[in-house]
């Protein structure tokens, strides 16, 4: 087999820091929930945007007399939160759909819950914890228009992203739910320790699906238990 070599962040050849993931979503993830893992994969690239879009908001909310503390706050969102995100909530789910592992599922409904939480709460937009969310937002216009109408489009960007959340969310558990999945699955693969070396289990599901006689070389499935998608989304 071709070794497969970590892609992704995509990092410039001259820096010493390399990638930390191999992310192929039309080679590893099965053909009916590559279109649904390519959205989520934009989604997280919403998300990070408007942490982006959010410091330079604080920037316009700071310069319009605001406090630096916003600032601060915008930048340490964007530098956690972006990265973690990606970690904590997509790597699971792309690991769930490539090897259907009902405890990856378990652990990106959790983590993705929590998620969806937090990006309300940036939404609603507390006065001092560094989101132009909609309070903050409707109270700075009565000071400074500018500065008020690029917070509103952080508002916006924040209200977009966390409904799209929720509609992953609900998709996402639809299909689990669908499938066969259950939290009694997740347990067994967390006791038997299967879920801490997914080419081995992808292997043994080869060996069974396809009819593969003796040794073979760890792989990861073409095939998965079928979720129904007769949904759009």
């Amino acid at each position: 087999m071709a070794e497969k070599v970590n892609n992704f962040p995509p990092l410039p050849s001259f820096l010493r820091i390399k990638p930390c993931f191999y992310q192929n979503i039309n080679e590893e993830i099965p053909a009916p929930y590559q279109q649904l893992m390519h959205r989520v994969y934009i989604l997280w690239m919403m998300y990070s945007g408007t942490l982006c879009m959010n410091v330079i908001s604080c920037i316009a909310w700071w310069a319009g007399g605001g406090s630096p503390i916003n600032f601060g706050f915008s930048l340490l969102w964007l530098f956690l939160f972006s990265p973690c995100s990606y970690t904590c909530w997509f790597r699971p789910l792309y690991k769930a759909f490539r090897a259907d592992s009902s405890f990856n599922f378990m652990a990106f409904f959790f983590i993705f819950f929590l998620q969806c939480v937090l990006s309300l709460i940036q939404t609603i937009g507390i006065t001092g914890w560094g989101t132009c969310g909609w309070i903050a937002t409707v109270m700075w216009f009565s000071y400074n228009v500018g500065s008020a109408i690029m917070m509103l489009i952080t508002a916006l960007l924040f209200t977009v992203v966390t409904v799209l959340m929720a509609l992953v969310l609900i998709k996402v558990h639809r299909l689990y739910r669908g499938g066969g999945g259950s939290m009694s699955r997740a347990q067994e693969e967390w006791s038997s320790g299967v879920w801490k070396s997914a080419p081995v289990r992808e292997a043994g599901f080869n060996v069974v699906t396809q009819g593969v006689q003796g040794p073979s070389l760890p792989q990861y499935p073409t095939t998965v238990p079928s979720y129904p998608s007769n949904s759009q989304w």
